[in-house]
């Protein structure tokens, strides 16, 4: 059985709008332990971590609440660090966006005592690659991307063990919606894969999954981190910076079906779940419906494959094939 453990961290430190701290807590009433359980995973909740109370205070230099936000991704980072040395799937249930600092961090520094290739698809409405420099608020939940490529306070950008901690060609960005303008020129200039939901729109989403997952093999360690924005406000409201136009609920779906299919999933956040601004919980139990997907629900039996990127559609000409067959048999 394959082991998972939930880690809980209860904070919108990085965040403007308060509400994230009881992501963890929804999750669990929708039941988030036991979807996951039902697909072949031996599951603990670990709890929740703790950190410093929201001071709900203005930006300094920058930044609003950076010490709090180091602490909170330190006991993050230790606490994903840990499961994933005990050869366990952490799935950090947040809270912000900022706290993807801690959690990849931590997932970095496995990969290059293990000799592993990382690769982090980011499912957002937002680039999250701000800077002190030249973010419009201050907030660290839309600085993680810059300061896991090094951009940011030490505190932060150091947490790994190696500065940056990776790559921009490690990241694959996806379902982006809102960018600011300073960091439309940062995303350029770096270099970042973005597929926006222009490119959604124009190639589909299947088509967007294969680049993403693209160069994968079995020695890749791979980390999805899935802000609950990603989603069309309309499926998902429950979120404190909702931007209309997102993928709906197939394209979620085929997302995380598509990932699963590869079997290379290794570590997973879950994160900006607001169920003060929800609807009777109908956003975390869809996220939760999503998890189950990213862990091997199907609506068929199906051989997950992870040399082909097509699976579906080789099992539905496979079934077409079998009719045939049964048609032409004189018996």
């Amino acid at each position: 059985m394959r082991p998972v453990s939930i880690i809980g961290v209860p904070t919108d430190v990085g965040a403007s709008v308060i509400g994230a701290r009881m992501g963890p807590e929804a999750l669990r009433v929708a039941g988030i332990a036991q979807a996951v359980a039902r697909y072949g995973c031996q599951v603990q909740d670990c709890g929740d971590v703790r950190g410093p109370a929201n001071p709900v205070a203005e930006a300094i230099n920058g930044f609003r609440h950076l010490d709090e936000v180091v602490a909170w991704n330190h006991a993050v980072y230790q606490a994903v660090y840990e499961q994933l040395n005990r050869g366990r799937l952490p799935l950090m249930m947040g809270g912000d966006h900022s706290l993807a600092i801690g959690s990849i961090s931590a997932v970095a520094r496995h990969c290059r005592e293990q000799g592993k290739k990382l690769r982090v698809l980011w499912f957002d409405a937002h680039a999250d690659f701000n800077t002190s420099a030249i973010t419009p608020s201050g907030n660290i939940h839309g600085m993680p991307v810059a300061c896991l490529c090094g951009h940011g306070p030490r505190a932060l950008v150091e947490m790994s063990g190696s500065t940056p901690a990776i790559r921009p060609a490690q990241v694959r960005q996806i379902g982006i919606r809102s960018v600011d303008e300073g960091e439309k020129r940062f995303l350029r200039d770096e270099g970042v894969p973005v597929f926006d939901m222009r490119c959604i729109d124009e190639i589909g989403m299947r088509h967007t999954l294969e680049l993403a997952l693209e160069g994968i093999d079995a020695n890749t360690h791979l980390h999805v981190s899935l802000d609950v924005d990603f989603l069309d406000p309309n499926i998902a409201p429950g979120v404190g910076t909702a931007v209309r136009g997102g993928p709906n609920y197939r394209e979620a779906q085929l997302c995380m079906e598509m990932i699963a299919d590869t079997g290379y999933l290794a570590s997973l956040d879950l994160v900006e779940l607001n169920p003060a601004l929800d609807t009777r919980n109908m956003t975390a139990e869809l996220a939760v419906d999503l998890i189950e997907s990213l862990f091997g629900k199907s609506t068929l039996l199906t051989r997950r494959d992870p040399d082909s990127p097509h699976a579906a559609r080789r099992e539905a000409h496979e079934a077409l094939q079998r009719i045939a067959e049964l048609e032409t048999d004189p018996a």
